[in-house]
């Protein structure tokens, strides 16, 4: 047992992903952080600056709107396909 797998940092006993399969890779993105980044604010920010706190609560908002509208086209899509 090396000093790796006592921690937990190894590779442990799970296998390798097969080779040629179907590998999907997902990059998870978190909201806030786009908003802030796209406003130029920082959350120290929008802690103190009520105008601040408002525009980001703002974009946030309209954000998650608009990923819950392409959902939801996404599930209709995949629901009523074209013929």
């Amino acid at each position: 047992m090396s000093f790796l797998n006592v921690f937990n940092f190894g590779r442990g006993h799970s296998p390798p992903p097969p080779l040629g399969g179907n590998t999907e890779i997902l990059q998870l993105q978190n909201a806030l952080r786009r908003v802030l980044s796209f406003t130029g604010h920082t959350i120290d920010d929008v802690v103190n600056d009520p105008i601040a706190r408002s525009r980001v609560r703002g974009f946030y908002k309209l954000q998650r709107w608009i990923e819950r509208a392409n959902d939801t086209s996404e599930l209709e899509r995949q629901w009523n396909p074209l013929r």
